[in-house]
């Protein structure tokens, strides 16, 4: 059956693309801080144990969302890791850092995922698709807290 949400198709397939490279991003970042979160140590092993499962919790869901949004648009989900690779801007870590280096890296994923976020919203807003804005903010309200409270636990 035709789709008609009232978003012109051409339009959906500019968003959908859009939204294809966040759900990339969101499910390497998600890899990542699950690689983390197993592999963490040191002396702040706990407490950073216990926030990588909370944020990589959060991006499960999350990656979820942003795929039933793709497919609302009447667009199939890249689904697979070779398609994630091609379309994410973050590229998975090498070996197992120090925790440290984990925070920064973690905090450079949820700043890219922000930036990609904020590349689909002008497609969303040109479009009148209020939905994906509001995906998108609730996204960036995520990745740009997170951010900060990583970069928090980097300060001397």
């Amino acid at each position: 059956m035709e789709i008609d949400i009232g978003i012109k198709k051409e339009d959906r397939a500019k968003i959908a693309k859009g939204l294809s490279k966040l759900l990339a991003d969101s499910y390497t970042l998600y890899l990542t801080t699950h690689n983390f979160h197993w592999n963490v140590t040191g002396p702040m092993f706990n407490t950073l144990h216990l926030m990588f499962e909370g944020q990589y919790t959060e991006l499960a869901t999350a990656v979820d969302l942003v795929a039933e949004r793709i497919r609302s648009l009447d667009f199939p989900a890249p689904g697979s890791y070779k398609e994630f690779e091609k379309l994410a801007s973050l590229k998975q870590p090498e070996g197992v850092p120090e925790a440290n280096e984990m925070i920064r890296q973690l905090v450079r994923g949820h700043e890219a995922v922000a930036r990609t976020a904020r590349s689909v919203a002008p497609l969303a807003d040109k479009a009148d698709d209020e939905s994906t804005l509001d995906l998108l903010t609730q996204r960036l309200q995520v990745h740009e807290k997170t951010a900060w409270m990583l970069r928090s636990l980097l300060e001397k």
